[in-house]
Formats: structure tokens, sequence, C-alpha cells
């Protein structure tokens, strides 16, 4: 009897297609542009020697970091590609195992990683191994508590999804738990992109003017967030009772007239 070979196990389709798709789209523009202004303030005051991107090479997140190192986490052909064109090193490798030594990476950029990621959790632990300490990560996704995020809920129950159907976003809030878990603190963090989840360009153009509204009115309903946390050093903790330090007594000099009158006896 011949034996049947093994059938080999099916990869998940990458989200890339309909994401790569959807960024060219002008909603996906408008999110490209804010997103790399936010980038461009954040990364230009991080020192070090090594960044990595990770994710999102249609944009630039490290163009205004000084680092002598630039590198971009690659998966594919289109990847390297976009490397050359933005000149930076590229590294083959998955985020889930990234090709980096312990504490080797002085800052990290996640552009709607997580978010794509079947887990999140295992990314985020990587880059907690090959972070500095004091390091930077920063991290953008989309906001579910959004008008945009609103719209993707209620167009998935039609079929017809505004956002990239393969997206699990992420609130900025459990970002933040986790990241506190992991003993980060917080540096920043922004909301944008509050234009109404509409798809033309004309009409995400005629609606310049509710950028400026939302951020000051309502700006934790920004369609993207970007937050940005340091890596602390853990601190050392003394275990059991510590003994009192008794500091000697210093003996009291007696007067000048004191002493001479001692001397004399």
């Amino acid at each position: 009897m011949i034996p049947t070979p093994p059938i080999p196990s099916q990869r998940p389709a990458p989200p890339w297609s309909s994401w790569e798709k959807w960024l060219q789209s002008p909603p996906g523009r408008y999110v490209l542009r804010w997103e790399q202004k936010c980038f461009d303030q954040i990364v230009a005051d991080v020192f070090g020697f090594h960044a990595v991107q990770i994710g999102l090479p249609q944009m630039n997140a490290l163009s205004e970091n000084r680092m002598p190192l630039h590198a971009l986490l690659v998966h594919t052909n289109d990847n390297r590609e976009s490397a050359s064109r933005f000149r930076w090193h590229p590294i083959e490798g998955n985020a889930t195992e990234l090709p980096f030594a312990n504490e080797s990476i002085d800052l990290i950029v996640l552009p709607h990683v997580l978010e794509f990621a079947s887990d999140p959790h295992q990314i985020l632990r990587e880059v907690d191994r090959v972070l500095r300490p004091e390091g930077r990560l920063v991290i953008s996704g989309f906001n579910p508590a959004s008008l945009w995020g609103a719209r993707q809920y209620l167009s998935r129950l039609i079929g017809n999804p505004y956002l990239p159907r393969d997206g699990q976003f992420i609130s900025l809030i459990r970002v933040k738990d986790w990241l506190q878990l992991l003993n980060y603190s917080l540096d920043r963090g922004h909301f944008g992109c509050y234009k109404l989840p509409l798809q033309g360009e004309a009409s995400m153009t005629r609606m310049d003017f509710l950028e400026p509204m939302g951020n000051r009115w309502w700006p934790i309903f920004g369609a993207v967030f970007l937050v940005s946390a340091i890596k602390r050093q853990k601190g050392m903790r003394l275990i059991g009772q510590v003994p009192p330090l008794r500091v000697p007594a210093i003996t009291q000099l007696a007067p000048a007239a004191e002493r001479n009158t001692l001397k004399n006896k």
C-alpha cells in the first residue's frame, strides 16, 4: 500500500493585499500624511545608534531620526524595494522572532503592526527583548472608539468594511495596559484624522476644517492614535530586613581656654 503523502499546512493569507490596496485610497493617503507628521515630530529627538521600523514600508517613519543605522524588517521582495527607496538597511525576519540580539536596538516603530498580527503580545515581548533600557517604542493604530471604528463595525454586518477587513483594531487604553505591564512609561500620545469616513478625494478635501475642530473639541475620538513609550530599567529590590546603620558619636571639643587650663595642670 502506497502511503498517502501528508497534506502541507496552508498558511493564512497575509492581510497586506487588502491593506496595501486601502493605503492607495483617499482615506489611506490621508492617514499616511497625518502619521508621517507625527512620527517625524516624535523620532526627531530620539538618540542612539540603531533604529528599526517594522511594517508599513509605504511610509518612512524614521525619516527625521538622526541615528546612523535605519533598518526595515522585510519579508517580501516588495519590502526590499521600499527599503532601497528610503535608504533603509533591509533585514529579513519575522516580527514574532526578531533577528536582533538582546537589548541592542535604541528605537523601534510599529505602524499598524499589532492590529494585523495574530499574536500581538508575542510581538511586544520580542520588542521588549531587543530594546535597550531607556529605548523608545512608537506604536500607531486605528481607534475603534471613533466614527471610522463605528462605520467599520456596522459595515462588517453588511459585508462592506470601510477599513481593511483583516484588521483587529485595538483601543489605546488596551495598548497602554500592555505597555505598563512591560514596565514602559508613556512619553506622549496623539489622536488625529477627524474627517468623516468617506471615500472620495473631493469629499475628503472638503472636510479639512474638521481636523482642527476635532483636535480641540473631541480629541480622543480621532480615527488614528499614535503613542510613544520608554522602556524603563527595573530597579533593584532589597530582600529581608536592612540592619540599621549606626553613626559613631563625635567627641565634643572643649573651648580653647579650657584646653589650655587642662594643659597647664
